[in-house]
């Protein structure tokens, strides 16, 4: 018996050097990075790219509260009314555009009991505010990739066309035109619609009232010429024998480059003459082309034939 209580002894006293270490520990010191969450910029103004966005502390507290800590989403609340109103009578005309340091108040920062700030960097926060202004820009669609072959982009037709940016004046002063995402018309064959919208790649410039474009590409077939030579011509409603000189002529044709491309081209244009009613003997004449829907004749050589009845 005295054995068992021996064993028991043992164990609790074990037990007891575990858990009295972790009860006891020394605090510890660490550090925090801490975005600022600026609230309270005056409506006639924005707060540029140069600022203070982050702080860092230095902390000493007990480990499981520096544990929490960083387990925690700490920001440092900057108000800018408060910060930057000197008027006693609280009117905010009187915060006006510029550069201010803001020193940080520990007092904001939401740490745990237990938890001291031994250090803050930088202890001010460096802001810099100007004027919002809103003007109305073009906006421009480019174009990303080829579309199908034998066919062209043309200009595009964009819904708004204008729109109106709002930001800080110096950025805005400084844009000519506006850019709507890239459109990509790889493989277009055929004219369509798209949404898109504008390419900003500072966030401090928005537009207020339009987030989204319609884009309409029309997708045109790409145009071209091509020579046709030796084309025979065929002599219809002739009375007696009839002879022509010469026997084959030339034509240019105007018309999408795919179709004009096609080797069973000449098999689909055909030349001919109509000879019903002309007697016998020697006629000058105009040879008729039939050509595919598509295409146009633009030249033809030559145009007058010599026609022989006989």
């Amino acid at each position: 018996m005295p054995d068992r209580l021996t064993a028991r002894a043992l164990v609790i006293l074990g037990l007891l050097f575990l858990f009295l270490p972790s009860c006891t520990r020394d605090p510890v010191e660490t550090d925090l990075l801490l975005p600022v969450d600026f609230s309270n910029v005056p409506d006639d103004m924005v707060l540029t790219a140069f600022h203070t966005d982050k702080i860092e502390i230095r902390i000493r507290g007990n480990p499981k509260h520096i544990t929490l800590l960083h387990d925690k989403h700490i920001t440092y609340p900057a108000d800018l009314y408060t910060d930057l109103e000197f008027d006693p009578a609280g009117d905010s005309d009187s915060i006006e555009t510029g550069t201010y340091l803001l020193p940080v108040d520990r007092n904001r920062i939401p740490l745990d009991p237990g938890v001291t700030i031994l250090e803050i960097t930088p202890s001010f926060l460096s802001v810099r505010l100007e004027k919002k202004i809103t003007r109305a820009f073009k906006v421009s669609v480019p174009y990303a990739g080829k579309p199908a072959k034998g066919h062209l982009a043309m200009a595009p037709a964009l819904e708004p066309s204008v729109v109106d940016l709002t930001g800080a004046q110096s950025l805005i002063q400084g844009l000519d035109t506006l850019k709507t995402k890239p459109v990509d018309l790889s493989g277009a064959s055929e004219t369509f619609k798209k949404e898109v919208p504008l390419d900003l790649e500072n966030p401090l410039l928005f537009s207020p009232t339009q987030a989204m474009f319609i884009v309409t590409v029309p997708i045109q077939p790409e145009m071209g010429e091509r020579t046709i030579e030796d084309l025979p011509i065929q002599l219809n409603n002739a009375k007696g024998r009839a002879t022509i000189k010469p026997k084959r002529l030339s034509i240019v044709v105007k018309g999408p480059v795919d179709i004009l491309g096609s080797k069973g081209l000449t098999d689909t244009i055909h030349a001919f003459m109509d000879l019903t009613g002309l007697s016998p003997g020697i006629h000058a004449r105009h040879a008729y082309i039939d050509l595919p829907v598509d295409l146009v004749m633009t030249g033809a050589s030559p145009q007058v034939f010599t026609v022989k009845i006989e």
